[in-house]
């Protein structure tokens, strides 16, 4: 198929957001199929998941309310994977952030503006997140630890370090049938959005994704990680600091896993409790592999799996099918985004050749690559 400079350019475009496409298609077959198969009607349930997460002012706020945190506990994912890091450790930055931030207000004096809570409490879970999943990358970096183990086991170390402050050191007595901190003065949690129900975090959420995308695209620095991530050995070679763009990057990620938490239990929860442990973490994985790695493409692909999350009530109301039935959705789209990461190799070749079109403006054909 020989194409001109203007389709050239229009499928560059669209190129990298294929094998999600892709993927989100054959999930939803493999998906109907799982259905089928236990007797459902697999088109009403679609339908369902598009109507609970999509289909009314209401669906939106719970879209919206879960897709806050999953955009910033993706980034943790999507800023350790611009120096080739694979970290998987939000859950438990998310988790620290949120406690840190929630003992903040116990430490203030009686009376204190908002003005002056609001932004420790950010900065606490952000240090308490960043310092976490940098952790992960000093591991990495100085003593040859894989990433991807050491922060998954990182986590699970933070949830049961969370677990055990909660449950014990920093419980409100008040606390009988769910142990908690001691709760935020009323004065001090953040407040909706005017004229829509929906806090603050959203807002930060896309700000975040929006400014590490021109961070990563449009910095040197950003560059120097990209660098990084494409060749490790070349990068030591133009002499780049190295392990010190790694150590950054996985701060970087941490710090806002860790502004999730913050939000989370200054916004939604109104105490560091059980509750903050909602899965955010390990959903942000899949929220990063559907975008790419790319922040931008976060905050869409944020809304697809919030929304998927928030149907499934809607599911389990309509058709009494169990409302952990989402989470086989999202466990076949994750698997399908692997199956059709294969296309990798062949969509980048496609991508060399269509930037050699657009330039030079000259037809380009598409069937002579070869993967």
């Amino acid at each position: 198929m020989r194409l001109n400079a203007p389709a050239a350019r229009l499928i560059l475009s669209v190129l990298p957001a294929v094998p999600t496409v892709l993927a989100l298609l054959s999930a939803l077959a493999l998906f109907a199929l799982f259905l089928l198969v236990q007797g459902q009607p697999a088109l009403d349930a679609l339908g369902l998941i598009f109507q609970g997460a999509f289909g009314s002012s209401f669906a939106w706020q719970n879209t919206l309310l879960r897709a806050s945190p999953l955009m910033l506990t993706a980034l943790c994912v999507a800023l350790p994977a611009q120096v080739g890091l694979v970290v998987i450790g939000g859950e438990g930055a998310l988790a620290l952030g949120g406690m840190c931030a929630a003992i903040v207000p116990q430490m203030l004096p009686p009376g204190t503006s908002w003005l002056v809570a609001t932004p420790l409490m950010a900065l606490a879970g952000m240090l308490a997140g960043g310092a976490w999943i940098g952790g992960v990358g000093a591991l990495r970096q100085w003593r040859g630890v894989n990433e991807t183990i050491s922060s998954l086991l990182m986590s699970y170390i933070a949830i049961a370090l969370f677990k055990h402050l909660v449950e014990g050191p920093l419980r409100d007595p008040a606390s009988l049938n769910k142990p908690s901190t001691p709760p935020i003065p009323d004065a001090l949690m953040i407040g909706p959005i005017p004229g829509l129900d929906m806090h603050w975090g959203l807002v930060f959420g896309v700000l975040a994704c929006i400014a590490a995308w021109v961070f990563v695209r449009f910095s040197t620095k950003g560059f120097a990680m990209r660098v990084v991530g494409g060749s490790d050995r070349a990068a030591r070679l133009v002499g780049l600091p190295v392990n010190q763009l790694a150590l950054a990057a996985c701060v970087l990620g941490g710090a806002a896993a860790g502004l999730a938490g913050m939000f989370e239990v200054a916004a939604v929860q109104g105490s560091a409790n059980a509750s903050l442990l909602a899965g955010y973490g390990y959903a942000g994985i899949l929220v990063a592999f559907a975008a790419r790695q790319n922040p931008l493409a976060i905050i869409v692909c944020a809304l697809m799996i919030g929304g998927i999350q928030a149907s499934g009530s809607l599911l389990q109301r309509r058709l009494d099918l169990p409302d952990a039935t989402t989470l086989v959705f999202q466990g076949l789209l994750f698997a399908n985004l692997l199956a059709w990461e294969a296309l990798g190799g062949r969509i980048a070749a496609w991508r060399i050749r269509l930037q050699a079109a657009a330039l030079a403006d000259v037809p380009v054909q598409l069937g002579e690559t070869h993967a």
